[in-house]
């Protein structure tokens, strides 16, 4: 069945419920990784001025939502029936070409860079271009973020191109809005949607106060008149003239009756065939003797005026005359209003007159209609509990409650996206190379690097200035700078040049960054070189002792070597005081790198023991059969710990160490891949994954890939097995855009990289840390003897 936004107590089904039903410790897990609403939406459907149901519907569904979430940032995009097109508020920001596919496209690449959160299609076959509206497929096609749709129409015999139209919007929604029941039932039993991807939220109604009709009725000039009304735009299919040739027989019976028209005609038959069906009604009402009793208003209704008219109304009549129809946005607001009505019994007035919410009768029966309009003059008692019945129901489609199920519906996909990823369909039609590595390209690195240091975040592709600096970036950029001197053997093309001395001015950095009375490093820099703490986290610290580290166990340049010796031999002291497994973590992978060319330095030798030895103890009390790990929650920077582990205990000849990090990396990488297609899936950063808890899927960040790579490849050294080599490409591959989304984190046209994987999307953003990660993963892959990836035997 279809998740149900609707009054539980009138419709006997699911009225807007949690996004899952868990107990007290399950919710606890998930505080952190609870999705959030949305606050870039773009809705996507006609809007006033055009004089349209969808234009109405879409105007003031932006408004309930606004109304009720002000920090929502909606924009509008119409379509445009006429060159010249619409005088738009500021909320639309575009405007589609209604028979233009490159109008569609293009709107797909603007909705792209504006990081829209959330697309809501408003779907009406008849209102976008080509073959039943096909055009539209143009523009989901192209999204890289979540769609829900509303149908305002779902046909019951739909003709081929309809039925693909509606197949593809379906394959390509998230979710898919229904205002009835039959919609749903229609969509499930014709187009083969399932049930659990339906939602019904009810179309919203203005929220009106109960009033008596005689309160509207001088503004019209109709006081002391029983009013019906009939309003919308006008076109054959309503059906009006039952209604004129049944009022001779109602003004027999109560001769102060008088029945108003109000609407335009609709304008796509104005401009096929003329006003001749607003014509044919005037002259029905003369040749039946009630012409001084319609009473026409030939103007497209605003709101604020259609609230008026029907206000005024004692009885209002939707007299269509094909069943066919599964939306009555007119039936909805006079339900709303708590009108009496009679209807002919169309899908939707069916649904929404059960339960004597209404009167039905027969189509093309004025009789029937004159009938029934009698009775509710005759009898007010019935008339006004009629009233009173669809009133209280309709205070469920207020709008404040229907932008709350639209809110509800935005959610549940991103929690569906944060637990089951969805490949849009723009990535499945990307072509990628896996398993193979990109040529190194350094344009980005040296574009984020000014002559300060590497500068911490991204704007896209150019330097946020704003945010200044980071001796984490640095000391990463460090790393790399010295792995990159160590591929002066290599041919021209495989290297692209570093700014000139570019270890100096990283090192210079770490340099500049020491608090040497706390004996302890800054992290945060601002661009005006002012420091924003005296002394940075520990993670910070061993970063920076893993750089010095490097620079000291494989650098040739010896001025760089000297000043890397004497900050590393004041930075060390402080990590025996740390409680962080990640800054011991880090201080071992440096101190090992230092003993590579001072292995004879017993100070290091025991401060390397200590600071694994920790590890090891930590890994030992936590572990358990079914979790296997350091800690009670799987974090950031994960793969560090078991890589430290085989580091150390490698060099120590410990083979109790090397077992724990090779178990904890195992356990790691299994936890680290995809159920079902067996991609690397790192652990997401909104909420981790805490012991008993549920696993964080987003965001998904390059930080831990980068780590996976370098700690599989550390196990594949000390075991020799091949299975590390193929963790490793399934870790790197990760970059490549074999990944949950099948996007590419890595550019190859800047050389950067994007700044991890959210539900729906690639951050665009290419910062420092998610550049350096990629950039040390390549030229980590790169030391492999044999790039080419090896096959598992089994």
């Amino acid at each position: 069945m279809p998740s149900t936004i609707f009054p539980k107590r009138v419709l006997e089904v699911v009225s807007p419920r949690p996004l899952a039903q868990e107990g007290a410790a399950a919710a606890r897990s998930r505080l952190q990784s609870k999705p959030s609403l949305p606050s870039r939406i773009a809705v996507i459907g006609n809007y006033l001025p055009r004089q349209c149901g969808i234009a109405t519907f879409t105007t003031d569904l932006c408004s309930a939502i606004s109304a009720e979430y002000g920090t929502a940032r909606l924009l509008a995009l119409p379509v445009n029936d006429t060159e010249e097109g619409y005088d738009y508020p500021a909320r639309v920001r575009w405007s589609l070409a209604q028979d233009e596919v490159k109008s569609y496209q293009e709107a797909a690449e603007f909705l792209n860079f504006n990081n829209i959160d959330m697309v809501c299609l408003q779907h009406e076959y008849g209102i976008f271009g080509g073959p039943a509206g096909g055009h539209i497929l143009h523009l989901l096609r192209g999204l890289k973020m979540p769609v829900v749709t509303t149908l305002h129409t779902v046909l019951r015999e739909p003709d081929p191109n309809q039925l693909m139209v509606m197949e593809e919007i379906a394959e390509l929604s998230d979710r898919l809005i229904v205002m009835s029941q039959l919609s749903s039932q229609f969509l499930q039993e014709i187009f083969k949607v399932p049930g659990s991807k339906i939602d019904m939220v009810p179309h919203g109604v203005p929220d009106l106060p109960f009033l008596d009709p005689n309160f509207y009725k001088d503004r019209f000039g109709v006081e002391g008149k029983a009013v019906l009304l009939t309003f919308g735009l006008l076109s054959p299919n309503k059906g009006i003239e039952n209604v004129i040739q049944a009022l001779p027989q109602i003004l027999s019976k109560h001769k102060n009756v008088v029945y108003i028209i109000a609407g335009a005609t609709h304008p796509h038959i104005l401009r096929r065939e003329g006003d001749k069906y607003r014509a044919y009604l005037q002259a029905l009402a003369k040749e039946v003797g009630v012409e001084s009793q319609v009473i026409f208003h030939n103007r497209f209704v605003s709101p604020e005026e259609m609230v008026e008219f029907i206000g005024a109304a004692d009885i209002y009549i939707t007299p269509y005359r094909h069943e066919a129809q599964v939306v009555s946005g007119t039936l909805a607001y006079a339900l709303g209003a708590g009108k009496a009505i009679i209807s002919t019994p169309y899908w939707h007035a069916i649904e929404l007159l059960d339960d004597r919410r209404g009167a039905l009768v027969p189509f093309q029966n004025p009789e029937a209609i004159a009938q029934k309009a009698i009775e509710l003059l005759d009898t007010p008692a019935i008339r006004h509990a009629m009233r009173k019945r669809a009133y209280l129901f309709a205070r469920e489609m207020v709008w404040k409650r229907v932008a709350q199920g639209y809110m509800e519906s935005f959610s549940r996909v991103r929690s569906d996206r944060m637990e089951s990823p969805k490949v849009q369909f723009s990535a499945r039609m990307t072509h990628k190379l896996l398993d193979q590595l990109p040529e190194l390209k350094l344009d980005h690195l040296n574009r984020m690097t000014d002559d300060t240091g590497m500068l911490q975040h991204a704007i896209f592709t150019i330097p946020n200035r704003r945010e200044g600096y980071t001796t984490d970036d640095n000391a990463r950029a460090l790393i790399l700078a010295v792995l990159l001197e160590q591929l002066d053997k290599d041919p021209p093309s495989q290297k692209e040049p570093l700014p000139e001395k570019s270890s100096g001015l990283y090192l210079s950095f770490l340099e500049h960054a020491f608090n040497r009375v706390k004996g302890r490093f800054k992290n945060f820099l601002r661009y005006d070189r002012r420091w924003n703490e005296p002394v940075g986290s520990e993670d910070c610290h061993g970063r920076a002792l893993w750089a010095l580290g490097t620079v000291l166990g494989r650098s040739e340049d010896q001025g760089c070597r000297g000043a890397a010796g004497r900050l590393f031999e004041f930075s060390v002291p402080a990590v025996l005081e740390f409680s962080s497994p990640r800054a011991w973590a880090y201080a071992v992978l440096g101190i090992q790198e230092y003993l590579t060319s001072y292995s004879g330095d017993r100070d290091a030798q025991k401060v390397r023991s200590a600071l694994s030895q920790r590890l090891l103890e930590m890994y030992e009390s936590i572990r358990r059969q079914d979790w296997k790990w350091f800690e009670n929650v799987l974090a950031y920077g994960n793969a560090r710990l078991p890589q430290a582990l085989l580091l150390a205990g490698a060099a120590c000849s410990d083979e109790r160490m090397i077992s724990a990090g090779l178990e904890s990396l195992d356990w790691l990488s299994k936890t680290q891949h995809c159920e079902i297609s067996h991609h690397f899936v790192p652990i997401g950063s909104q909420g981790f994954y805490l012991q008993d808890g549920e696993k964080a899927r987003f965001d998904q960040q390059p930080l831990e890939a980068a780590g996976a790579v370098s700690a599989s490849l550390q196990a594949y050294r000390v075991t020799g097995d091949s299975r590390w080599r193929n963790e490793a490409w399934s870790a790197f591959n990760w970059f490549l855009g074999d990944n949950d989304l099948q996007l590419p984190l890595y550019d190859s046209a800047t050389g950067g990289c994007r700044d991890g994987l959210h539900p729906e999307r690639a951050n665009q953003n290419q910062g420092a840390e998610s550049t350096l990660s990629f950039l040390m993963a390549l030229l980590e892959m790169r030391s492999l003897q044999h790039p080419e990836k090896t096959e598992d035997p089994s």
